[in-house]
């Protein structure tokens, strides 16, 4: 028989999104199914993809929040009285971002009821080339027959399930913009009548996601976090080392690889560390609740660890 749909979009990202409203206008009957599988944290979120939940907007938001508290520093230079210390409450930005976050949700579910397009909230698997098995949370089941199925589901991070620990104790990108609480431990240390706030967080870079480890240890670091980040190799790798060679002189320019040194260095002024050519083995859960980080360092061929209160993974997709 004839099928339900003219179109079918499996994934309601950027890209999903786009392509079932687009194709709506032409006049087509189209449906969109999207189905966020819960991270191993148990981290899930709304309609509109990466982006829209735990990517370019919660990033960017985060980092405004940290080039405020730049902001506030400097602000008594310019006359401004600003009482000292100065606090930051992670919950609250937290929450502030997440209800943005839930607004644009529904906004994306609004702008498909308008064009009339069929939104479905379950995991489809293929029965066939124009046949999709959808299932709900609850188990439900719902069959959907399209002419044409654009799949756009795009990607989620990887855990390296080959280091000991990884995937119990650590999260990822999926995870850190969603916590109601600072990914750090809160001791307080007091000197004299100042009270200091000390966080730490732990990001691992050792695969092929680098913009999102130096991204998210450049917010964490502005909003006085304790952030370390480790890279197997060279910062940026892959993503700014291009060398560039001059057609007439035949000269080898790196013009990018100094970029990408100068974003590290500009984050190591600010307080963000690093731990170059090092190698994570092994993570534990101590008594403290704090995790225990083992590595090995390429350059010293030594093995060293240390405690994090927070371990996350960007090694790619």
């Amino acid at each position: 028989g004839k099928n339900e749909y003219d179109l079918l979009v499996i994934g309601g990202g950027s890209g999903g999104l786009a392509c079932a409203k687009e194709a709506a206008q032409f006049g087509r009957k189209v449906a969109v199914l999207d189905y966020v599988e819960p991270s191993p944290q148990g981290t899930t979120w709304g309609l509109g993809g990466t982006c829209v939940n735990v990517g370019c907007i919660p990033k960017k938001l985060m980092h405004q929040a940290a080039l405020l508290g730049s902001a506030i520093k400097d602000a008594q230079h310019y006359g401004w009285n600003i009482s000292q210390p100065v606090h930051h409450t992670w919950s609250v930005m937290a929450q502030g971002v997440q209800n943005y976050v839930k607004s644009l949700n529904w906004g994306h579910r609004v702008q498909l009821q308008d064009k009339k397009v069929k939104y479905f909230n379950i995991k489809g698997s293929f029965s066939d080339p124009h046949t999709v098995r959808g299932l709900t949370k609850a188990g439900k089941e719902t069959i959907i027959t399209a002419d044409n199925i654009v799949i756009a589901t795009g990607g989620r991070p990887k855990y390296p399930i080959h280091i000991a620990g990884a995937l119990e104790y650590g999260i990822t990108s999926d995870d850190l913009f969603w916590l109601k609480e600072s990914p750090g431990k809160t001791p307080l240390v007091y000197y004299s009548y100042i009270l200091c706030l000390y966080e730490i967080v732990y990001i691992c870079l050792t695969g092929t996601s680098p913009d999102v480890s130096l991204e998210c240890a450049g917010f964490l670091t502005g909003i006085g976090l304790d952030t370390t980040v480790m890279m197997r190799s060279i910062p940026l790798r892959g993503f700014d080392q291009a060398n560039h060679i001059s057609k007439k002189k035949q000269i080898c320019f790196t013009t990018q690889q100094q970029m990408a040194s100068l974003v590290t260095e500009h984050m190591e002024s600010y307080g963000t560390k690093f731990l170059k050519r090092c190698f994570p083995t092994k993570v534990e859960k101590l008594k403290s609740n704090r995790f225990q980080v083992t590595w090995k360092n390429a350059d010293l061929d030594t093995e060293e660890t240390d405690s994090f209160d927070t371990v996350m993974w960007a090694v790619g997709k």
